[in-house]
């Protein structure tokens, strides 16, 4: 089984750096330019299925790169975003509350301003993964998800500590697309 993981397009939050986390922000002019030139790339994969997060950014990306294949999307609700809580809509490079920690490292597994913790939503999609591998084995899926979620699932196959995938806040672009074989 592969497992394609691609990141949704660019916003105008990524643009300003904002944290969007489950904010449901819409795609901008070059995320829908983004997803179109995603949707040639992955019209060579072999993809039977397409798991997404219902929010607005990763559906219409998926809703485009699926508009040739016409295969099922599958909404799930474990592939949201990472949930930023009081912290959605701040600049991390411009807050304090960014500045004094590291939300993204595994181990102090910070949890304030009601922000979802790196072991929460890791523990979230790793248990969506177990449950794929385990009902489509013989499927190839492609996840249509976030930014963060990316990181989840990268730290599922690498581990948490491989180049310090959270620490160091490893980022993908939009519309990076990850391959793995489960």
């Amino acid at each position: 089984m592969k497992l394609y993981v691609m990141r949704h397009g660019q916003t105008d939050w990524n643009v300003l750096g904002k944290i969007q986390g489950a904010t449901d922000i819409e795609l901008n002019e070059i995320g829908l330019e983004q997803a179109q030139n995603a949707k040639q790339e992955l019209n060579q994969y072999d993809i039977d299925m397409i798991f997404c997060s219902p929010l607005k950014r990763t559906k219409k990306t998926a809703e485009i790169i699926n508009e040739d294949k016409k295969i099922p999307i599958i909404y799930e609700d474990r592939l949201i975003e990472r949930y930023f809580g009081e912290l959605e809509g701040s600049k991390p490079i411009e807050d304090e509350i960014f500045q004094k920690y590291n939300f993204w490292d595994y181990e102090a597994d910070i949890k304030i301003c009601q922000v979802e913790s790196v072991k929460e939503i890791c523990q979230r999609v790793w248990g969506f993964l177990e449950e794929v591998k385990e009902k489509y084995a013989d499927k190839n899926v492609l996840f249509v998800t976030h930014g963060g979620t990316a990181r989840a699932i990268n730290s599922y196959f690498r581990g948490t500590k491989e180049e310090e995938i959270f620490a160091k806040g490893r980022t993908f672009r939009n519309c990076e697309i990850l391959e793995f074989e489960l």
